[in-house]
């Protein structure tokens, strides 16, 4: 079952990727623009540094529980506005059961399971995808970055 462990710290990393994008009614002029903003707290790194080869955390990038840690420590988690959900999100803009987070073996995928909304991967809606170090993660107004624990021997 995933946990949430709070975080309230100072940045102590932060990660940016960027795109140039064309504005016409700026005339024309490319500029460029985060596509994310991924800060992690020093709490936030430590537990990242902390976690147990075959787990994983995400974190609440955006969204109402900004901040928020789940634990990824199950072979399955389920997300979704359900309050029985292993990561509950409560916002009408997730589904009740929304996406499923599997572990087999060393991989981490995410997978969505019928929501209306969808569920993101990178900024691409997904049915299914494995997970990376870094990605994000888009479920309803919440973003969550992923971040996998050491591999196990």
């Amino acid at each position: 079952m995933s946990d949430n462990i709070g975080s309230q710290d100072s940045p102590v990393e932060e990660s940016r990727e960027s795109t140039t994008m064309r504005f016409p009614s700026v005339g024309g002029t490319d500029l460029e623009v985060p596509e994310t903003d991924h800060i992690l707290t020093r709490a936030d790194q430590a537990t990242v540094d902390a976690l147990r080869p075959g787990t994983a955390l995400l974190v609440v990038l955006r969204g109402p529980n900004t901040g928020a840690r789940f634990l990824l420590d199950d072979a399955s988690v389920s997300s979704g506005r359900h309050p029985d959900s292993d990561i509950f999100l409560d916002d009408v803009t997730v589904s009740r059961k929304h996406a499923v987070f599997t572990r087999e073996g060393n991989e981490f995928s995410v997978r969505d399971v019928g929501s209306l909304n969808g569920t993101y991967l990178n900024r691409e809606r997904i049915d299914e995808s494995v997970l990376h170090t870094g990605d994000e993660v888009q479920i309803g107004k919440f973003r969550l970055v992923f971040y996998a624990g050491r591999p196990e021997s």
